[in-house]
């Protein structure tokens, strides 16, 4: 599906979908549980819905209403899948699910999409082995899904990079179901906010886990015996950040309701350099929304993006009608998502004619924003055309959320928009009720 983008101003109030990696853990959580979990405002998209369909595999029962998923655990039942589990477009439920699958004695498959089958595994499959896990990665040469796992896993010590954090939760969450104390060793750990969202969870469900405050070193002592609980998914700030984008660039008042402000979503941390680099925004706690006005001048700004590699593209973008240039460091781990989405950054924003430059693990972009000039200033000087997504979901609303501010000749189209359901499932329709414009083609 191709959308085109069309000029618009934005106003009212929005809500975004609940968080996509609370709504994965919550899922296999539930699953490991003894007893029925409620699981309120889950996020419905294509990724969680691949968890949902994963648990099942595992001895879970599902049953789904509008706005609650009720999971009826596995508990001491949890048992090796009887098919391939086929995480979608997943990493999440391939990293989560591939180190718990190895618990047990026996064989497990896992496979996914496209982009999925080049998403790397040897890093993840190199420290279950450690701890005594059987690995197979089908096709040789390949450093991806279709991968075979054989467990059962043994507590030990683990030494490993940490990067992407995923497969460092999932061995934890293994870690936490055999008899014995496993620490894991990380010498570079990426993307933390998201590993202390795990470490978050295990806690409140009763897993001491022990930390250092560099997340270096984790220890984890089991078996532990989960129990059933209800949850309330937050709102998610890695899809707040378009809805935001696109407030900034063009002369928008809106409010964001029912966003999750306790600081458990290391992405919150966009709000603040949004606001850095001159963007209106009033975080109001208390109240659970944030308050977006545009129009103000943005300026560029360095920043440290370890820990928040998903509101990259984002970011990108708004640097764009920004004066300056920005530099988004730190963010290697970028190349290992959906896409290596510091080359297709890099490579649509060339398209533009903006100035891009990169190197292993930084985006350095020269804004078109003279001083002093308002973001539909620096509009005007982008070029239209067809931006290429690769179906990776965060590009695409990125695009889509800063062509609002492009003049009519100059408008986007954006190529395998449907990919936006992976992490915020009707998305363009959501835009539209505060005032975006987009069509069909």
């Amino acid at each position: 599906m191709k959308k085109r983008v069309y000029r618009a101003d934005l106003s009212g109030v929005m809500n975004v979908p609940g968080s996509k990696s609370h709504t994965i853990r919550a899922c296999l959580f539930a699953a490991l549980a003894e007893g029925e979990s409620k699981i309120k405002n889950p996020l419905p998209s294509e990724d969680c819905l691949s968890a949902l369909a994963a648990i099942q595999q595992f001895g879970a029962l599902v049953e789904e209403k509008e706005n609650l998923w009720s999971v009826k655990g596995a508990g001491r039942n949890f048992h090796l899948p009887e098919d391939v589990v086929n995480v979608g477009n997943s990493g999440s439920v391939l990293y989560f699910f591939t180190p718990v699958a190895s618990v047990m004695d026996g064989y497990s498959v896992f496979t996914g999409d496209s982009s999925i089958r080049t998403r790397p595994v040897k890093m993840m499959l190199d420290a279950l082995g450690q701890l005594g896990v059987e690995s197979i990665i089908t096709r040789a040469g390949k450093d991806a899904p279709p991968i075979v796992v054989r467990g059962p896993l043994k507590p030990g010590t683990v030494e490993t990079p940490g990067k992407p954090s995923q497969y460092v939760s999932g061995i934890l969450i293994a870690a936490s179901l055999v008899d014995g104390i496993t620490e894991i060793n990380l010498s570079d750990p990426k993307e933390t906010p998201y590993l202390q969202m795990t470490i978050d969870w295990m806690n409140d469900l009763g897993v001491k886990v022990e930390y250092t405050p560099d997340y270096r070193k984790l220890k984890v002592k089991g078996p532990f015996y989960y129990k059933a609980f209800d949850r309330v998914i937050p709102g998610d700030w890695e899809a707040a950040a378009f809805p935001m984008l696109a407030g900034l660039v063009t002369d928008s008042i809106i409010t964001i309701e029912d966003i999750d402000c306790s600081g458990s979503q290391g992405d919150q941390e966009v709000a603040e350099i949004m606001k850095k680099m001159g963007g209106d925004i009033i975080l109001d706690s208390s109240a659970s929304r944030v308050i977006i006005k545009g129009g103000n001048p943005l300026c560029g700004v360095d920043v440290n993006c370890a820990s928040i590699p998903d509101a990259i593209p984002a970011l990108a973008v708004l640097a764009v009608f920004a004066s300056g240039t920005t530099r988004l460091m730190d963010i290697g781990v970028c190349r290992l998502k959906e896409t290596d989405r510091i080359n297709l950054m890099e490579s649509q924003l060339k398209k533009l004619g903006v100035n891009v430059r990169s190197t292993e693990d930084s985006l350095e972009i020269e804004g078109l924003a003279k001083p002093g000039e308002t973001p539909l200033e620096a509009g005007r000087r982008i070029k239209g055309g067809e931006i290429e997504t690769f179906k990776d979901h965060r590009v695409a609303m990125a695009f889509a959320s800063g062509g609002l501010a492009l003049e009519e000749d100059s408008a986007l189209v954006i190529n395998d928009a449907q990919c936006c359901g992976v992490s915020f499932p009707g998305f363009f329709e959501a835009m539209e009720r505060v005032g975006g414009r987009f069509s069909d083609l």
